[in-house]
């Protein structure tokens, strides 16, 4: 149970912020209540606590919010039964010891971190897709850790410059 407890674990600089919503089955944020929630309206975020315990919908998102320093790398459809792609992998091998998770699809990994993300980009070239945000946005939360990720943010800053 505590290994499981383990690979599931936040980073609490996730889950002290109040910036929790819910996702709908169409991808929608929405509040804890089951309103419909905004990415740029925070009284319709709640805490990590609240939303965890809301049956609303089919999971978490966290939104990112101006002046955070959080940022999500997004990589889309870069596993397969368990291997990763090779663009992915050099991506990966770039970042400091980060927290990485399994995205809801399974077959993505969302990189978190800090740093300073001015404007979201999408990067997709053949097999490549890349998705860079730092705010004005909210990313579904699995808590599912890829190969043993530690439960923390670290500075994206140097390879967020190389996306």
């Amino acid at each position: 149970m505590a290994a499981h407890r383990a690979r599931r674990a936040l980073p609490t600089e996730l889950t002290r912020r109040d910036r929790w919503v819910r996702r709908d089955e169409r991808k929608a944020p929405r509040t804890a209540d089951g309103g419909f929630a905004s990415v740029t309206t925070p009284s319709t975020w709640s805490t990590h606590r609240a939303a965890a315990a809301s049956p609303v919908g089919v999971g978490l998102g966290y939104v990112l919010a101006e002046g955070d320093r959080v940022v999500c790398i997004d990589l889309d459809h870069c596993l397969d039964d368990g291997t990763v792609a090779p663009w992915a992998r050099a991506l990966l091998d770039r970042c400091p010891p980060t927290f990485v998770e399994v995205s809801a699809s399974g077959t993505g990994l969302h990189i978190w971190g800090r740093g300073e993300v001015e404007r979201g980009r999408r990067i997709r070239r053949g097999d490549v897709a890349v998705e860079v945000y730092g705010r004005g946005r909210y990313i579904a939360v699995t808590g599912t850790r890829f190969e043993q990720t530690p439960a923390k943010l670290a500075d994206l800053t140097e390879v967020l410059s190389t996306i």
